[in-house]
Order: C-alpha cells, then structure tokens, then sequence
C-alpha cells in the first residue's frame, strides 16, 4: 500500500516493560570480579524500557486520532510515578498501567568497560515481572470496543503468558498484531505456537539465531536465512523483520524477502535501537503502508533515535523525522500524519 487508502486503526493496546535504568562506566577492562570494588562514572544517560519507548514514538508520530494505550505495572515509587507522568505527557492513556504496592519499577543497572564490553543487571522480582493475563482481561472492554480496528503490541520484561493473554485477545477481537521475543524465549515461543498468534514478528539477528538453536554467525544473511525457513515452518501466514546493525534489516512481507540497506550515522547509544525500529513498523502499518515500506520508516526512527544519549530520542517529532528520511532518500514518513476522515486521507 502507498498511503493512499488506509486500515481504519484508532487504538494500540500494548504489554511489556515499564521501568528504568542506570548506566554505568567502569575504570579499568579486567573484569569485575566477585568480591572486588571498583570506581565507575555514572554516565548521564535516561534509560527507559521497552514498552515504554516503543509506545513514546507510536505516541509521539502518529496522529492524534490513534489512541494509544499501554497495559502493564509500575511500582509506588519515585521511578514508577515518572514513568507514567512521561507516558501521560505524550498523551496516552495510562489507566491500565497498574500501581504494585509490593514490588518496585523495573530498573536495570548497565554497566561498561572503555574497551566497549559490558553487561546488564536487571530486578528480577519487580512490577511488571507481576503483569499477568488479568492484567490484560482489564483491557477487554477496550477490545471488544475497537474490534477489527486496532493493533496489539507484545513485548517482553513481562511474563510470556500476559503476553499470550494479549495476543489472544487481539485475536478474538480482529486486531493487527505485533510480537517481539528475546534470544532466550524465541524458541520455545515457536515450539510452543505463540508464533500462530502474531502477524508481523520483529526480532534481531541474535535472536533469529537463537531460533535454530546456533550463534549468530558472521554473516548475517545465514542467521536470516535459517530463521526464514523456521518461521515460514512455525507459521506460513507470518511476515517478520529481522534487523542486524551495520548490515541492515531484513523482511518477509509473505512472498518475497527484502533486504533494506542500513542508514549511517553518529552513534551516541544504540541502545533502544532495536524499540525504536518496531515503533516505526507499528507506525508505517498504521498509516496503511505496506511492511517493506513501512521497514522504511523504521529505519529512519531507528537511525535517528540512536543519535541521542538516551534510550528515546525525544527530540523527534514528525518534521524531523521526514526531514532525516528525505536526505536519506527513505519514503513512508510523509504518510505518518495521514488520519482517516470517511474513507479518504486527509492530513
């Protein structure tokens, strides 16, 4: 599709991680060891997680008439009431992201050594580690209300089965539904035909990998060319995008596999790389872009989302962003602020 007619989505209904992070540098590249204290620098860096960003840039690109609404918990602390103030200014609503009195937000601490090596502790036992599918039945009403209208958004740090919980419903209810999986979970995810219930699947390279059980190996189009078959197996009617870095982004749009070269530019944090990539998906399909164009628009978010410290790049706004895509000769931007007004685009 071009942008010229449009699927009539008014709603985003999405689960996943709401919560925070801490990033720090550490002096010196032996590694940390067990009993050993260590100097770090506490890097001026907001990080957030991945529902959170993935739904800023829905929020923040799509047209005012997409409600966009995020399912999930935050703990009651100084950290959780942020994060929903941040969802709420970019005018979502926040009325399914539940208060847990006993758990904190989710918050990791990510830490680097100056050779560019690093690793990541998360709290296991937090907020949204609690999102279950009851959660998810909170949002029925909303379903059922936007039935063959709207998109749903799986994505992980919260329980597969509030996932699942979530995909099903979309599924009774006719929804567009996205779904994201880490390396540790893709698999079983397939085997156990989570696969079935999603229409566009995003995922990066180590996790295409971890699909077949193997490394990512140095050439990326192996990976992808491996995934392609499991998931054509796993689901015939499945399209997906697998993104790999400097190499690009490859997507099955159900017929034909299409390589989007890469857009190069001055990395402060690729962090969050990969959220912004599938909000951009999310958004071109919402738009009624085809996904090879849509693949497009989430290459210029994507790109542009990492020239900043932080993990959301908050200052891209639609202008920006079509602005970045033009110079880069990339289309499908021109279409986000495109509404649906009795059939007809109007802008």
């Amino acid at each position: 599709m071009t942008g010229e007619q449009l699927h009539p989505y008014d709603i985003v209904i999405g689960t996943g991680g709401l919560g925070t992070g801490t990033s720090l540098a550490l002096e010196g590249n032996h590694t940390l060891g067990r009993e050993e204290s260590r100097t770090v620098r506490m890097l001026d860096v907001q990080d957030r997680c991945k529902l959170h960003i993935i739904t800023h840039y829905i929020a923040r690109l799509a047209p005012a008439s997409l409600r966009v609404v995020p399912v999930g918990r935050v703990g009651n602390d100084v950290m959780g009431h942020s994060v929903v103030a941040e969802l709420a200014a970019e005018g979502m609503d926040v009325t399914h992201v539940g208060v847990d009195e006993s758990r904190p937000t989710l918050h990791s601490v990510c830490f680097g050594y100056p050779d560019g090596d690093g690793g990541n502790l998360t709290v296991g036992d937090s907020a949204s580690s609690a999102v279950t599918s009851a959660d998810i039945e909170s949002a029925e009403a909303l379903f059922a209300e936007h039935a063959g209208r709207g998109i749903a958004l799986s994505a992980p740090e919260v329980t597969l089965d509030a996932r699942v919980a979530l995909l099903r419903s979309a599924t009774r209810h006719g929804f567009l539904r996205f779904a994201s999986f880490l390396s540790g979970e893709i698999r079983q995810a397939a085997a156990d035909g989570v696969l079935d219930l999603v229409d566009v699947l995003s995922i990066n390279i180590d996790e295409a990998a971890a699909l077949s059980d193997h490394s990512a190996p140095a050439d990326p189009q192996r990976a992808v060319d491996r995934a392609c078959t499991d998931l054509r197996h796993a689901n015939p009617n499945l399209r997906f995008c697998i993104t790999a870095g400097r190499a690009g982004s490859w997507v099955w749009d159900g017929d034909t596999l299409h390589h989007q070269e890469p857009v190069t530019v001055e990395a402060s944090n690729t962090a969050g790389a990969g959220d912004a990539h599938l909000g951009g998906l999310i958004l071109g399909s919402a738009a009624g872009l085809d996904l090879v164009t849509a693949n497009e628009v989430a290459t210029a978010l994507s790109a542009l989302s990492v020239t900043s410290a932080d993990t959301i790049n908050t200052e891209i706004d639609h202008d920006l962003l079509a602005r970045f895509a033009r110079r880069r000769g990339l289309s499908g931007t021109d279409y986000l602020g495109t509404v649906v007004d009795g059939g007809a685009v109007a802008r």
